[in-house]
């Protein structure tokens, strides 16, 4: 794991090169609406790129993370399902129903079912690399090709991947000073349940961190948005938590009164757990600060699984729930 996440500025590089080749097939109806399918890294993927294009796509993206495809799906729909393995029952079910509805189908995976339905049914598709024990370790690829698949459809313009580059710069030039940090968020996490509070913009990046906290430390952990926590999970800071380990993961751009709100949030609840810690983001655009974020996310969790003696790669729940749904 600690392999696969140093790659991550590398994959990067070689995730725009593969998005600088997408080509789409002619789509007669014109596109009115984005549908992105995926689940776990995938999912996530699909996430990021919400994020990134809400103030540029004129379109509304919307990211489905179940079996099933909404009604309003029609021809005017471009609709990408994402899948590292190929291989994800809830996206194939997805794809499946997708066929009916005459949208602009664009497959993104390693290979697997998904890219074999791509080709039987004459589709588009993006084959990124293969070959990860971990598919949420690539979940560059899978940010990176959808937004290719954007801009092939002429739905987003070319400067997010002058970021993506520049965010690559940033981590290759910070590789050993994220690292550095992140063991000593490691350390300050362990032992406790991590909270992690994020401006609403850049929610993908708690989810991110939750998810391989999960998975790679084998640990609970929660997130919220600011301003929505406000006006409901504040209230429940009630009780001395010395069980819990805030982290708020902040931006000097964030929207001025967000970050009044977190201010006063952090005043509020450093009365309930003395365990709180503020993060900055490094990077100019959206873009580079949420990959900054990542990578470190992506540290403090390997970190967190030396500290707790667990593997990091082994998912062996997963692995059980899978082979007991294929008996149903």
């Amino acid at each position: 794991m600690d392999k696969m996440i140093a790659r991550f500025p590398e994959q990067l590089e070689e995730a725009l090169g593969i998005a600088k080749n997408i080509q789409l097939k002619k789509h007669t109806a014109p596109l009115r609406s984005v549908f992105i399918s995926g689940l776990g890294g995938s999912g996530i993927g699909g996430g990021f790129v919400q994020d990134f294009v809400r103030g540029i796509c004129k379109l509304p993206v919307v990211v489905s993370k179940g079996y099933q495809a909404p009604a309003w799906i029609n021809k005017n729909t471009l609709a990408i399902c994402s899948s590292y393995s190929g291989n994800t029952e809830e996206t194939i079910s997805t794809f499946e129903q997708l066929l009916t509805t005459g949208a602009k189908i664009v497959v993104v995976a390693s290979g697997g079912k998904l890219i074999e339905l791509a080709k039987k049914h004459d589709l588009d598709y993006v084959q990124v690399p293969g070959g990860w024990s971990s598919p949420r370790a690539c979940m560059g690829y899978s940010i990176v090709a959808q937004l290719g698949i954007l801009r092939a459809a002429r739905l987003i313009p070319g400067k997010l991947f002058n970021q993506v580059a520049a965010a690559r710069k940033l981590l290759t030039r910070d590789q050993a000073a994220i690292q550095k940090q992140a063991r000593k968020i490691a350390g300050f996490l362990h032992g406790k349940t991590p909270v992690l509070y994020i401006a609403d913009q850049m929610e993908a990046v708690a989810v991110r961190w939750r998810q391989q906290i999960n998975e790679n430390a084998k640990m609970l952990c929660w997130h919220h948005v600011v301003p929505e926590m406000n006006h409901n999970e504040l209230v429940g800071w009630r009780d001395q938590r010395p069980d819990v380990a805030v982290v708020w993961l902040r931006n000097r751009d964030d929207l001025n009164r967000t970050s009044i709100r977190m201010d006063i949030n952090r005043e509020i609840i450093q009365h309930y757990t003395q365990t709180s810690i503020e993060l900055w983001s490094k990077g100019k655009s959206l873009v580079e600060k949420a990959f900054y974020f990542v990578h470190l996310g992506d540290w403090v969790s390997f970190y967190l699984s030396e500290l707790r003696q667990v593997d990091p790669v082994e998912i062996k729940v997963i692995d059980f729930l899978k082979g007991e749904l294929s008996k149903v």
